[in-house]
């Protein structure tokens, strides 16, 4: 008996050892690939390409880069193809910092809180953000297409299982999660979890413990995948680093300039058929006061603002205004749209964070394409500055 443990001694010893020396190989290339993304994160920065948006490698990346801004949205951040467009503008750091966008059509702030959440600790101090499409909160039933499009598995598994928010944070999310259980399907491990968050019972937190491993385990995975497609994007697809360069620029010249600028003509007119005649002042205002109450994104809102402050990063809130031309066409006043900003600036600044006012521009057929919620060429100048100035710690202006 004894000849036999001698004999399978030297076949375990033989197979840990093969494992640490597999564990330390891993672990090193992660650690090298990791810093190939922080190196040449000036050439991949200013693009918008779907890994960055369903990964964590490139947002964790600009994370680290104290010259990088990131800033999440909607299909904004891809319309117009112009000079104007803050990851153009910004291309070559003319201020001091180059813009990170990250986001796709219809990506709402129930995307965000996620990514923000599965970050965690890599955001404490670091200037982020956030673009909001007015119309999200203007209706009581917002669809959820650009969810279930946007919808990043990595991130939702590493805002659950990581420890950036509390659990009562966790809860709010995970119900607002399970309302759209289309992105679970094929997920049992993540919709079990979601279902013992939203639960305030012992057990199902019990429960919830009982499947971190595995969760941890096919976040390694997931790690894995994304840190290869990083590697490749890098090797194969990102464009060349641009020669950053320092410039002042001349805001009221730039914003006079984009002004004689003809918006270009992107997407079509907005399908309301009940708006194609002109309506009387004020006809609608109910109604849409009603659904400026009653959108459930003001609580995805709350949760990504609460998610910020948990993290401890240092987020501007930046919001298209409202189509003012289009609304009063409709029947909707001036005064009813006014609830809306009310709104949006009471909540924000309860947290303490910036929120630029660019109400002031509600009326102003210039700032917008096509009554959508894209900005044109003045509109990204408006956009720019308040960037810029709330990057170099000044006051964001309108």
């Amino acid at each position: 008996m004894s000849t036999d443990t001698g004999v399978q001694r030297p076949h375990l010893v033989a197979a840990m050892g093969a494992l640490a020396l597999a564990g330390i190989i891993l672990f090193a290339a992660e650690r090298i690939v990791v810093h190939l993304e922080r190196v040449t994160i000036h050439a991949t920065a200013p693009e918008l390409f779907s890994l960055k948006n369903q990964g964590l490698a490139f947002q964790r990346a600009a994370a680290h880069a104290r010259d990088v801004f990131p800033i999440y949205g909607s299909s904004e951040l891809r319309v117009p193809e112009a000079p104007e467009r803050g990851n153009v503008f910004f291309r070559t750091a003319p201020t001091g910092f180059q813009l990170s966008p990250v986001g796709g059509g219809g990506a709402n702030p129930l995307v965000m809180v996620q990514k923000i959440g599965a970050l965690g600790s890599h955001l404490r101090g670091k200037r982020v953000a956030i673009s909001l499409s007015p119309g999200w909160f203007c209706t009581a039933t917002p669809g959820w297409q650009g969810y279930r499009g946007n919808f990043s598995p990595m991130a939702a598994m590493e805002m659950v299982f990581g420890n950036a928010l509390d659990f009562d944070l966790k809860r709010g999310i995970a119900s607002r999660m399970l309302e759209c259980p289309s992105p679970l399907e094929n997920r049992p491990l993540l919709e079990f979890a979601l279902r013992r968050l939203a639960s305030s019972r012992w057990f199902d937190r019990m429960a919830f413990y009982a499947v971190w491993p595995a969760a941890r385990g096919q976040i390694a995975l997931l790690e894995v995948e994304d840190h290869l497609g990083a590697l490749h994007h890098i090797r194969h697809d990102k464009n060349p680093a641009p020669l950053l360069q320092a410039e002042t620029p001349d805001w009221p010249a730039l914003i006079a300039k984009a002004s004689r600028a003809k918006a270009p003509d992107v997407g079509k007119e907005p399908k309301m058929s009940i708006f194609n005649r002109q309506i009387g002042p004020g006809f609608r205002d109910a109604g849409f006061r009603r659904g400026v109450q009653a959108s459930p994104i003001w609580i995805d809102l709350e949760l990504l603002l609460r998610a910020f402050a948990a993290v401890g990063a240092r987020p501007i809130i930046l919001s298209m205004p409202l189509p003012g031309d289009f609304y009063d066409h409709a029947g909707v006043s001036r005064s009813a749209r006014e609830e809306y900003y009310a709104k949006l600036r009471a909540l924000v600044q309860r947290y303490g964070f910036a929120v630029p006012e660019f109400e002031v521009h509600d009326e102003d057929p210039g700032f917008l394409i096509k009554h959508q919620s894209h900005l044109t060429a003045k509109g990204w100048v408006f956009y720019d500055r308040a960037l810029d100035n709330f990057f170099h710690g000044r006051r964001p202006r309108t």
